[in-house]
């Protein structure tokens, strides 16, 4: 074991900062002021019904993206972004349909990189490529239903520009020809997580902030939450607030893998940082959670790199196996050059995905910007 493990610089504070500070333009800066989010006009949620957010694994109809391409918010990052963008996109596209959200300006490098195999479509534009966070949650009823939630993105709590990101829900579920509501909070897709069977998972360092709920108590925005995914527990997290621009998205650590079944990505033994102790905090708390429905939750453990053996030093980096996508017949993670950390994890992904292929994807230009695959996607499931 590395004898600076203890110092290691683990995703320090920022671990998205550069788009916050090259990002928040005067738009940005204006909605910030304002204390307004930009949102999609539609109506308001006003009972979830028979309607549920399904769990990742169902089989879905497509894999919505969004392709940046803004040098103000990545600056010379731009171009290695856009590379690794293009690669997730083909990949997915290999096993269902991908639509990619781009600008008109940027339309055309977006379809010289990805391919025949990807849609791309100019008439839902976008600021950045972060879709999990600006795209609609989709739900279907179990019946043949299907319909569309967005949680009413802000910028991540108005630390960057998303006059265009804040109607990209909306326009999306119009494009897709489905129902359309606003949630009663301001949010993300990437920090909650949902098993499709009444439970969530979600943070309290990015919910109940008041950068995107101010006012509002922690038992209100639970309502909402329940409201918009169709469910009936919320499993809390405290987080870590104030380090990253996300305000610490629960999917780069913790995942349901179906209804009592969760993981978690481990830090080191040696790790000592805010995110180890918030990933060691989550996993106590879901060895001992329960389901909607009262059953015990088995928590599996992925074990995560040794940041002084993968191939970023950027501080900014986040090595993120958890942060994965499935999609239909595959699973879409990251290796990030710790040998043996990146073996051990496609071999627990492939226990625990039973069926489907495990790609394995070079990501590092998406890591220094905070996130992973599954950040930049948003699944459309089946009615």
């Amino acid at each position: 074991m590395d004898e600076h493990a203890n110092d290691r610089p683990r995703a320090g504070i920022d671990r998205r900062g550069f788009l916050a500070a090259a990002g928040l333009t005067a738009a940005g800066a204006a909605l910030a002021a304002a204390g307004t989010p930009a949102r999609a006009v539609a109506r308001p949620v006003t009972a979830a019904g028979t309607f549920r957010v399904p769990i990742e694994d169902v089989r879905h109809t497509r894999t919505w993206m969004a392709w940046p391409d803004s040098t103000a918010i990545w600056g010379g990052k731009l171009s290695g972004v856009q590379s690794d963008i293009a690669l997730i996109a083909r990949t997915i596209a290999k096993y269902e349909p991908v639509y990619l959200c781009a600008n008109s300006a940027g339309a055309a490098r977006a379809r010289s990189l990805c391919g025949p195999t990807v849609t791309v479509l100019t008439s839902i534009p976008v600021d950045d490529c972060w879709m999990r966070d600006t795209g609609p949650v989709f739900r279907t009823d179990g019946a043949g239903g299907l319909d569309a939630v967005g949680l009413n993105f802000n910028g991540w709590g108005n630390r960057q520009t998303h006059a265009k990101d804040a109607l990209v829900a909306g326009r999306i579920a119009a494009y897709a020809g489905v129902p359309f509501s606003t949630a009663g909070l301001v949010g993300e897709g990437g920090a909650v997580e949902q098993d499709g069977a009444g439970t969530l998972m979600a943070t309290r360092s990015s919910l109940v902030n008041a950068n995107r709920n101010p006012g509002k108590s922690e038992a209100q925005i639970e309502a909402a939450l329940r409201t918009a995914y169709g469910a009936s527990k919320v499993i809390w997290f405290d987080g870590v607030r104030g380090q990253d621009i996300t305000d610490d998205h629960v999917d780069a650590t913790s995942r349901f893998l179906a209804p009592g079944r969760a993981l978690v990505q481990m830090p080191l033994s040696t790790d000592t940082d805010v995110y180890a102790k918030d990933a060691r905090q989550q996993y106590q708390i879901l060895s001992t959670a329960t389901t909607a429905s009262g059953a015990r939750i088995t928590a599996d453990k992925l074990q995560g790199p040794d940041y002084y053996r993968i191939r970023s030093a950027d501080p900014n980096f986040l090595a993120s196996y958890a942060n994965y996508y499935v999609c239909n017949g595959a699973v879409i993670s990251a290796h990030f050059g710790d040998t043996r950390a990146d073996g051990a994890a496609v071999a627990t992904l492939t226990r625990l995905f039973p069926g489907r292929v495990v790609e394995r994807l070079d990501i590092d230009r998406l890591g220094t910007g905070g996130g992973g695959i599954h950040c930049v996607t948003q699944q459309q499931p089946a009615p």
